[in-house]
């Protein structure tokens, strides 16, 4: 469409404006018939093709001018966010629409009636690069980034958030979720683990590209399958079944999910382990209580006191270190108990009261 009939029709014709940092053209949003091309063509794929949802890319560039918070808010690219998401709702009520915003504007999922952008989610982006810049780095510097993985529960409730570990993260050499890991390959895996452990106890809807489900090594490719020949390895074939395991405990467990953007839902354990490196949570529904307890440490913590109040007992649902798991049921003594916890490890206990 640029240049279309030899002038700007659908792009500013400012250069100062015209184009985006990745080099495309921008939209000129205060035009009624670019608007009108844009909300039609989302409706299409919803419509026709009965996608589930849309991803909006760079909504901060559509916030703002040229995505730079200094130039002041675009309030044509605003109307126009706000004006397309309420149609699409009108159209197609359980359609997602999703909105990929590294910017701190307010109300990205609130509806457009309270003065919102009338999104469902929002990615989470400062969760993603937090989670993963902590876990490329070695155990030793972990200890200062700590906190790295605790500020996300600062900001949650401020936006309904989906935490991303997207088609951005396995491509343009930034490597896979599994290559991302510290250290040598076997030592990858039981990180990987317990990082997405952490990820579905995490409040906030999950996001996992094709291929992480797997550790694939290679970062995709649009023009290739994924390596599913790699599953004929046990480590990665193990890999699979444990996040089969993962998916399939996190559907069945409404503590996980039910309360994501209730403050109730969601209590920290423990987060003032700087040293060891142990993180521990609560995530509650209305009938379930779920404790979460991590040690991203390469060290055995021994002698770990665990206390979660108001709880008779434990009952272990999952751990990141053993293929396959029973149900170990510890009795709780005034609501505390000590375990051990392998390196790199994260478990899932049902607290019975």
């Amino acid at each position: 469409l640029w240049n279309y009939d030899g002038t700007a029709i659908y792009e500013y014709p400012h250069s100062d404006v015209g184009r985006s940092e990745w080099g495309s053209c921008n939209f000129m949003h205060s035009r009624g018939e670019v608007r009108s091309f844009l909300q039609s063509a989302a409706n299409y794929w919803l419509e026709e093709f009965h996608f589930d949802g849309l991803r909006m890319d760079a909504v901060s560039n559509l916030i703002y001018w040229q995505g730079d918070t200094a130039r002041g808010e675009n309030r044509n690219g605003i109307g126009f966010l706000q004006e397309m998401n309420r149609g699409l709702k009108n159209l197609h009520p359980e359609a997602l629409l999703i909105a990929e915003d590294s910017s701190t504007y307010p109300g990205v999922t609130k509806a457009v009636t309270d003065g919102g952008l009338g999104f469902d989610y929002k990615w989470d982006m400062g969760w993603m690069n937090d989670t993963l810049s902590y876990f490329q780095a070695p155990p030793a510097e972990r200890k200062q980034r700590y906190h790295q993985l605790t500020f996300s529960m600062q900001y949650f409730y401020k936006e309904h958030y989906l935490l991303p570990l997207s088609h951005d993260e396995v491509v343009h050499g930034k490597a896979t979720i599994l290559q991302k890991m510290y250290g040598d390959y076997e030592g990858k895996f039981p990180q990987a683990r317990a990082l997405y452990l952490y990820m579905f106890a995490h409040p906030g809807k999950k996001l996992n590209f094709m291929g992480n489900e797997f550790g694939q090594l290679r970062e995709w490719d649009e023009k290739r399958q994924q390596d599913w020949e790699i599953l004929s390895y046990p480590v990665h074939d193990a890999f699979h079944r444990f996040m089969m395991d993962l998916n399939k405990l996190y559907s069945e467990n409404p503590a996980l999910y039910e309360m994501d953007y209730d403050p109730e839902g969601f209590r920290w354990l423990d987060c003032h382990q700087e040293e060891r490196l142990i993180y521990a949570f609560e995530r509650r529904s209305g009938k379930q209580r779920i404790a979460a307890v991590f040690n991203f440490s390469d060290e055995v913590q021994e002698g770990y006191v665990l206390e979660v109040k108001e709880g008779a007992s434990l009952s272990l649902l999952i751990s990141s270190e053993m293929e396959s798991w029973e149900k170990q049921k510890i009795p709780l003594k005034e609501g505390k108990t000590v375990i051990s916890l392998p390196p790199y490890s994260g478990r899932y206990y049902l607290v019975e009261e």
